[in-house]
């Protein structure tokens, strides 16, 4: 059982003390307030002793000191500079260390990240997509119509994990009976020590490992065979990809897996979850189904499943009068620019028919602007289709058990009933 936190009131914390990337404000989804009051009285915030609420230490030889932007355009303004903000050596906060290295292509710079993720762009090309369009429909039909009816039950284990790890098991090729262990090895890629998933960074280097090995025995197989338009092959099969080194295979796995999973299926929950929170939405949505286009990014928006992005300042650079210093950490905060009043109206209320509804910071901007974003769409959108011709009401039975982590803005349960 989790211990229960207090969790300070965001106007009653100094401001030079408090520390967005706090993983106990999103587990108990209380970052909002902070969010706020840092876009209103510190929008470029310096944390230089990065404290955990939940076990009441300071964390700086964790992650160190660090940059928050928190408004819209500004993180905008970062996101599209990467010449002097740079994705090396990690998109998160925590560095890699000497001894467990992955390299990926969206925490590298160009050149190369150009180079990688041209190999992988195919597999989500309009064409692609198309023809991914049926077996994704089928798949989700055949999940909608296992599900129970006017029985409690888990919508992330039951729907959000497992049509995300079903796409990821098509998007690789991977062997269908075991796509279980993608999702184990999002979860380990992600997680924190001592949170349930994993006990050790050693224990994540080592089923890292298993991963690695298991994507190895693919790899060797697609090499020497015809290409074909799966993640491997592409990577496999292209002149610029196929020499590289095992823990760059790894990192750029890593990055597809999380990138396909985790984020789709966050959003997959966060929809169920909006609605019930907004029954007016909820009954406009039953009135009109073509209203799903609008609320499937209004979702992506509201949920935000990957709260930010870190880069590294290349050079001295002044934002808003606060002067970032050459090798700095700055950190973008999606899930705080995704609320700005002074960019998106209404920012705290969930609007299903808003007028400009992909005006959202979820994707990211720039040249690491998601990849997969139209595949998440669609899958998004597909699922919304199927569900609204079967069910008139997924009722939340009970309050959500929320991943404890300031990067994956996710779910670990949500109780649902199908009222019949």
């Amino acid at each position: 059982m989790d211990k229960k936190i207090e969790i300070p009131d965001a106007y009653s914390v100094p401001l030079n003390k408090i520390n967005p990337a706090d993983p106990a404000l999103f587990k108990n989804n209380v970052m909002w307030s902070y969010f706020e009051r840092l876009r209103k009285e510190d929008p470029v915030h310096y944390c230089e002793r990065p404290y955990d609420i939940a076990d009441d230490v300071f964390r700086d030889e964790e992650i160190g000191p660090f940059w928050s932007i928190t408004k819209y355009n500004d993180i905008m303004s970062v996101d599209t500079n990467h010449k002097v903000f740079s994705s090396e050596p990690a998109i998160t906060l925590f560095d890699p260390t000497e001894d467990f290295t992955t390299p990926m292509f969206i925490a590298m710079d160009p050149p190369k990240h150009d180079i990688q993720r041209k190999a992988v762009n195919p597999v989500v090309a309009p064409g692609n997509l198309k023809n991914m369009e049926g077996l994704i429909r089928e798949r989700t039909q055949n999940v909608l119509n296992s599900l129970p009816k006017n029985e409690t039950f888990d919508w992330v284990s039951k729907v959000s994990i497992e049509l995300t790890t079903q796409m990821l098991a098509t998007l690789f090729d991977f062997p269908f009976e075991d796509r279980s262990k993608l999702t184990r090895w999002s979860d380990v890629a992600t997680a924190r020590p001592g949170d349930g998933v994993i006990e050790t960074e050693e224990q994540r280097y080592e089923e890292l490992y298993e991963c690695l090995e298991y994507f190895t025995k693919l790899w060797n197989e697609r090499v020497n065979s015809e290409p074909k338009t799966d993640l491997i092959s592409m990577l496999a099969h292209n002149p610029l990809t196929r020499n590289m080194e095992p823990m760059e295979y790894l990192g750029n796995l890593i990055l597809l897996i999380v990138g396909g999973n985790d984020t789709t299926r966050n959003s997959m929950t966060g929809g169920i979850l909006a609605l019930n929170e907004s029954p007016e939405q909820y009954e406009k949505l039953r009135n009109n189904h073509e209203l799903i286009s609008s609320m499937v990014p209004e979702i992506i928006r509201w949920q935000t499943p990957l709260a930010y992005m870190r880069r590294t300042a290349l050079e001295d650079i002044e934002i808003r009068g606060k002067k970032i210093k050459k090798g700095d950490k700055v950190v973008m905060w999606y899930v705080s620019g995704n609320r700005d009043e002074e960019v998106i109206e209404n920012p705290n209320s969930f609007i299903i028919d808003r007028e400009r509804p992909r005006n959202h910071l979820s994707f990211g901007f720039g040249i690491h602007r998601c990849v997969g974003n139209r595949l998440a769409d669609m899958q998004l959108e597909i699922l919304w289709e199927e569900i609204m011709k079967r069910f008139k009401n997924i009722k939340v039975m009970g309050e959500p058990e929320r991943v404890n982590s300031s990067f994956v803005k996710g779910y670990l349960s949500l109780p649902v009933k199908i009222i019949e």
